[in-house]
C-alpha cells in the first residue's frame, strides 16, 4: 500500500491532501481485511471489495458511515490499489476490475450574491499590515476562483501585476497534480496586492526568516489554510452574513458569477482549472432561474 501511495505522490504528482485521504482509506480498507482474516493480497476475492463497500456506508466494520460522495472516493482508491498491485506483479489478478463507486448525484455549489461578495470585501479595515493582507487575500479569491491551497501556495514572484502593454494583471496558479494555468486579475484585486506589497507584506517578513510566500502570518511565515479560513469568517461577522462561508463559497460564487455574466463554461473550466467540463457544468444548474427569467423577459413570445 505504501508503494501505491508513493507512486501517487511521485509518479501520478496527485496533491498532498489527496493522497493523505487515500491513506486514511486504505488504512481502513487494510484493518477490514485483517478482521475478514486476509494475510495477503493474492488472497482478496470479489466478495471481501464488495463487503468492504457495504461495510464504509453503513459504517458496520467500526468506522463512521460515509457519504455516498465519501465512499465514492474510497472506493476509487481501493480500485487503485488493486489495480496497480496487478500492474505491479504483486497479484495476479484485480479482483476490484467490476467494483464500481456509488454514485455520488450531483451537489450544488453554494454561492452567495455579488452584494454579499462586496459587503465581505469591504468589511476588511486595512489600518494594519495583517488588514492589508487580509482585504488582498480576499479580493484575491473572489476574483481568481482560487482553491485556498492554491492562494495560500502562491510566491510573490508567481504574480504579474506591472503589465500595461500586455492587459490585465495575471497570476500563475498551480492545482491539483501542480497543474500550471494563468488566471486574470481584476482591477480591484491588482489594486488591494500592490497595495499589499507596499504597505504589509514588507512589514510583516520583517518578523520572519525571508520566505517568497505571497501571504504571510504576523511571524513572517507563509499563511496556513486554517489562519485564511479564520480571516473570511472575521469578515462575514463583520459584514453580517449569517451564512456558512468559507474560502470554497468564494471560489463557488467567482463561478457562478461569471456564468450568470455570460461566460461560456468552457472558459471557466479554465479559470478554475478542472479536468472536465462536467465538473464545470454544474454551475449552469445554479443560473436555471435566472435563465429562466431573462427569457421570459427577453423573448417576444415567451408569454401569451
Amino acid at each position: 500500500m505504501e508503494a501505491y501511495l508513493q507512486h501517487l505522490a511521485v509518479e501520478r504528482g496527485m496533491a498532498r491532501n489527496t493522497v493523505a485521504a487515500y491513506r486514511r482509506d486504505l488504512l481502513r480498507y487494510a484493518a477490514y481485511l485483517e478482521s475478514a482474516g486476509v494475510g495477503a493480497a493474492a488472497d482478496v476475492h470479489h466478495r471481501h471489495l464488495t463487503g468492504f463497500a457495504q461495510a464504509v456506508r453503513e459504517g458496520s466494520d467500526g468506522g463512521s458511515p460515509l457519504s455516498a460522495r465519501s465512499a465514492a472516493r474510497c472506493i476509487v482508491a481501493v480500485r487503485g490499489l488493486h489495480r496497480f498491485w496487478a500492474l505491479e506483479g504483486t497479484t495476479d489478478d484485480n479482483p476490484a476490475a467490476d467494483l464500481h463507486p456509488p454514485s455520488p448525484g450531483k451537489r450544488l455549489p453554494k454561492a452567495i450574491s455579488i452584494a454579499e461578495v462586496t459587503a465581505i470585501l469591504e468589511s476588511v479595515p486595512t489600518e494594519t499590515e495583517a488588514g492589508q493582507r487580509d482585504r488582498a487575500l480576499l479580493e484575491f479569491l473572489y476574483a481568481t476562483g482560487a482553491r485556498i491551497s492554491e492562494a495560500i501556495g502562491l510566491d510573490v514572484d508567481d504574480l504579474h501585476l506591472d503589465r500595461p502593454a500586455d492587459g490585465p494583471a495575471v497570476v500563475r496558479l498551480f492545482g491539483k497534480g501542480s497543474k500550471e494555468r494563468i488566471v486574470p486579475l481584476g482591477s480591484y484585486a491588482a489594486a488591494a496586492l500592490e497595495s499589499y506589497l507596499v504597505r504589509g507584506r514588507p512589514g510583516l517578513a520583517a518578523k520572519g526568516k525571508g520566505t517568497p510566500a505571497l501571504f504571510l502570518n504576523i511571524r513572517g511565515g507563509r499563511l496556513s489554510r486554517q489562519s485564511a479560513w479564520t480571516v473570511l469568517k472575521a469578515a462575514a461577522d463583520r459584514a453580517g452574513i449569517n451564512k456558512d462561508v468559507s474560502p470554497h463559497t468564494l471560489r463557488h460564487s467567482f463561478a457562478t458569477h461569471l456564468i450568470e455574466g455570460g461566460a461560456d463554461v468552457r472558459v471557466v473550466q479554465e479559470l478554475l482549472g478542472h479536468a472536465s467540463v462536467t465538473t464545470t457544468q454544474v454551475y449552469t444548474l445554479v443560473t436555471a432561474d435566472t435563465l429562466r427569467e431573462i427569457y421570459a423577459a427577453t423573448h417576444p413570445r415567451a408569454i401569451a
